[in-house]
């Protein structure tokens, strides 16, 4: 499509390796499962395991950006890869009293995959083509996943669920391997970028304060992020209290994949000029009006309305907010924006379970029109912050901020061995909307 001639071809020739990597992503849906069944855990160790393992996901979202400003985005990608990969591959051979500790660091190395992929993309694409370009790589990375569970399923039952972490692992090395061959070592994607006064620059706190509808839209994106991921966690509970099964929750989350694969990037081309907070807004509305759609009814129809609205507000809402995080971030911590953002649309991991769980077992009725609200909300705060940035971009920020940060710097250059790499910033897929998505 013409509309994504601005994609540099370093974002199309990193693709295939999301997607490899996104394939054999498969164990984080069939780890519970792994460790009640072959390992033989109850549900409360099993649970402390993972809960554990979450944590260190949304630690590594969080910190694996910031790392890349200091050490590099390329390396510190290709550092995490080698441990996350090289973890996994050994982790069947683990004593079980050791995945403890084990277990833990590997999701921590997956999660900084993530935030430095995102950074990664960021720092090779210019302002103004970075929601094409995180669209192209969500896409892949969403038509991996797509593949991957029905694909682990198979490897479970016709080998062991030792061989689902060994075929993460490889395809995580693998995605290493293809990154360090198609991204160049030279450029500003394996080079730290300095503060403007050669230091750290303003602070995490000072940089955001600088860019209030950034520090907005993160805590909407937190707050959504808890609801959205509702899905995996009340919603089927919700619906087998209704009657409805397993194999009917499976059909209904299919319909995510589907509308994700078809739409998204046609959304991202047809959206591409459209003032980003606004697109934001509106996906967190859809999120909203989403679960407000349960409250129609507890039959396949309100539930398939429901995903719908869900898979639609997340193609408006988690490219643009990606892109636009990363066109908001100084030249120096473009990989400290992508991990903040990165974090907090992972948080729901963690938090998701825990906080609905508890709210639908005091009160069921509740949860749904809670989460209208709240997404609601979201999305109201965002569009204010879109009203006031139209209305003048000078008052969102301090009048000595300098120019230089919203520069866009020149194109990447066209070939794997030249330098793509810019110095002024995805997919997440979850790799956004799933735990182990590497671009946002």
């Amino acid at each position: 499509m013409r509309g994504f001639k601005d994609v540099p071809r370093a974002v199309w020739l990193l693709s295939p390796g999301v997607f490899v990597n996104a394939v054999s992503s498969f164990t984080f849906v069939f780890v519970f499962v792994y460790l009640t069944g072959p390992r033989g855990l109850s549900v409360t160790e099993a649970g402390l395991i993972t809960g554990i393992g979450g944590i260190g996901l949304v630690a590594g979202n969080f910190t694996g950006g910031g790392f890349g400003d200091r050490h590099g985005h390329r390396r510190v990608l290709l550092i995490a890869s080698a441990v996350a990969g090289g973890a996994l591959v050994l982790l069947p051979a683990l004593p079980t009293a050791a995945l403890y500790a084990a277990l833990p660091p590997a999701q921590y190395a997956i999660g900084a995959i993530r935030s430095a992929n995102a950074a990664l993309v960021a720092v090779m694409v210019p302002e103004g083509a970075r929601r094409q370009s995180f669209a192209v790589v969500r896409c892949v990375s969403n038509g991996g996943f797509t593949l991957g569970a029905p694909l682990g399923a198979l490897i479970a039952t016709g080998l062991s669920y030792d061989w689902l972490f060994v075929a993460d692992g490889i395809g995580t090395l693998v995605f290493a391997l293809w990154t360090a061959r198609v991204v160049p070592a030279s450029g500003a994607a394996n080079t730290p970028a300095a503060a403007p006064d050669g230091g750290l620059g303003r602070g995490v706190w000072g940089e955001l304060r600088a860019r209030p509808a950034v520090l907005v839209l993160l805590a909407a994106i937190l707050v959504v992020d808890v609801i959205y991921r509702q899905q995996y966690s009340t919603f089927p509970v919700h619906l087998a209290h209704h009657g409805l099964d397993t194999g009917v929750y499976g059909l209904i989350i299919a319909v995510n994949g589907a509308v994700i694969l078809l739409l998204e990037l046609p959304a991202a081309l047809a959206l591409r000029t459209r003032p980003p907070l606004r697109v934001i807004g509106v996906g967190l509305l859809l999120v909203g009006a989403g679960y407000g759609a349960l409250l129609l009814g507890t039959g396949i129809g309100p539930a398939v309305a429901m995903m719908m609205l869900l898979s639609l507000g997340e193609i408006l809402y988690k490219t643009p907010a990606t892109a636009y995080v990363a066109d908001q971030a100084p030249p120096h911590a473009i990989g400290l924006y992508q991990s903040l953002y990165a974090g907090v649309s992972a948080s729901g991991v963690v938090l998701g379970g825990p906080l609905g769980g508890a709210l639908y077992a005091a009160a069921p009725g509740l949860l749904w029109p809670l989460c209208a609200v709240l997404a609601a909300g979201a999305g109201g705060a965002v569009l204010w912050m879109s009203v006031r940035e139209a209305q003048g971009p000078r008052e969102l920020r301090p009048a000595g901020e300098a120019l230089a940060d919203r520069e866009p710097a020149a194109a990447p250059a066209s070939g794997p061995a030249e330098d793509p790499a810019r110095h002024d910033p995805r997919p997440a897929h979850e790799t956004g909307s799933r735990p182990r998505a590497v671009a946002g």
